[in-house]
Parts: structure tokens; sequence; C-alpha cells
């Protein structure tokens, strides 16, 4: 058998990672594979195999291809040789529907009853050194399970550039959070919307920012809106109280 031959079994069989060490150096090749959706109908599911050695990607295979694909001339004679395998090539196509799907479908259904939504909170952010003059961050917080996608839309189209946002993390008690910035230069008559995709929600969540006022000018209007409120309460509360009181005197002449 030709080391090219038995080196792809070798990579077939293994379940995930194997590792050869010579003296103090270690050479690891690692198999990954990847069920990768959006859509509750797995309409839009692909099915990704990739190889690597030593982290560096040589051959990979993608269910919206159909082939295997070599990106050194190693994994090149790689993809080659299992593309003209009839029965590895069947094989490989039918994941998508043996493996990706049928599992898809029993883990939504397990996660989505468990399912908490997040708590969405969208607001501005100063920041120093920027090319553009605002900045906004959209959190998420409390959700359950950890994957969620957050996206930043201008106008209804999705914005790629200049946006930054952080690992899902765990808050210790189960839930997770995390953050996205968005920064731009404002344009008149715009809409600006932060979109959270998330198992406990079939449609995405969209949330719009209002620049009409900063966060913060927002929240010293409310205090004093309801301190007003209170104030007023509180004064005819006195007002009614000291006309029983004096309506039930009797006076006296000296």
């Amino acid at each position: 058998m030709s080391p090219l031959k038995l080196f792809s079994c070798r990579l077939i069989l293994t379940l995930s990672v194997f590792t050869l060490a010579e003296s103090a150096n270690e050479y690891h090749t690692t198999r990954r594979l990847r069920c990768i959706y959006n859509s509750p109908d797995l309409s839009d599911m692909v099915y990704i195999e990739s190889y690597y050695f030593n982290k560096y990607l040589f051959t990979q295979f993608n269910s919206t291809l159909g082939n295997y694909v070599g990106f050194s001339e190693y994994g090149m004679r790689v993809a080659e040789f299992w593309n003209n395998d009839t029965t590895l090539m069947q094989s490989t196509r039918a994941t998508l529907d043996t493996f990706c799907k049928h599992n898809a479908q029993i883990y939504d259904s397990i996660i989505r009853n468990k399912a908490v939504k997040p708590k969405v909170k969208l607001s501005a952010a100063k920041w120093a050194g920027g090319r553009h003059p605002a900045v906004l961050m959209c959190s998420a917080f409390e959700f359950y399970p950890p994957h969620i996608k957050v996206s930043w839309l201008r106008d209804g189209k999705l914005m790629t550039s200049e946006v930054t946002s952080t690992m899902e993390m765990a808050d210790g008690d189960w839930y997770y959070q995390i953050h996205s910035e968005l920064e731009y230069t404002p344009k008149s008559g715009e809409k600006i919307s932060c979109m959270v995709e998330h198992a406990s929600s079939t449609q995405p969540m969209i949330y719009d920012w209002d620049p009409s006022l900063p966060e913060s000018e927002r929240n010293k209007i409310a205090i004093g809106a309801s301190g007003l409120v209170l104030g007023i309460v509180l004064g005819a509360a006195g007002l009614i109280y000291y006309k029983k009181k004096s309506s039930g005197r009797i006076l006296v002449p000296n």
C-alpha cells in the first residue's frame, strides 16, 4: 500500500485527533467535522470536514462544493485521491443528511424547550482614538444555550466592517452574555439596528437604535420626570390631609 493511501486511511478511520511524537517534537494531525446552519428548517446547513497538520489546513471537504479541496501541494494530492474514490465520495456527501441534519433535528428538539431568550441592551459607548465619531454597543445577557449570533444592520443591510464582538462568556449560573461594538459615522435619516439570532426565537430579534437623545440624557429625564410626579402626588396628599384636619376643628372665642 502506498504511503499516500495508508495515510489517507488513517485519517478517515481516526475519530478526531491522533498525535505522532518524535524525540522532543510533536506532530499533530487533526480531523474536524462541522455542521453549520442558522435557519430553523436546516435549509442552509453546510457540512465541512477539515484536516490540519500542526494547525495548518491542508485538505477540506465542503458540502456546498461537493468535493475535497487541497490547500498545499500534499493537500491537493490527498484531495485528488479522495475525489477519485467513488465509495468514499458517496459516503462523505451523504453525511450532510445522515449525520448533520439527523442530529440537528434531535438537538433542536431538546435545546429549544430549554432555551432562554436573551435580554438585549443597545447603548452608545465612548471610544478614544477611533476613526469614526460614534460607537454603539449591543449587549445580550442571561441567555441559553451559549451559541448566539449578533449582527448590525444599516437601513436593513448587513454591516461587516468596523464591528468587533466578544465570545460568549459564561456568567457562572448556566447563562451567558456577549457584547458587540459598532464604530460608524452617523448619517441623517438612517436606521441602525442590532440583530440577534438565538435558539430561543424562530425569527431574528431586531433592536433599533434611537439616536434622538444619548442614553445618559434619557436617564436624567426619566429620573427627573419620576421625581416631579412623586412630588405632585405627595403635595396633593398633604393638601387633602390638611383640609380634612382643618374641617374637623372647633373655633372657641376668647
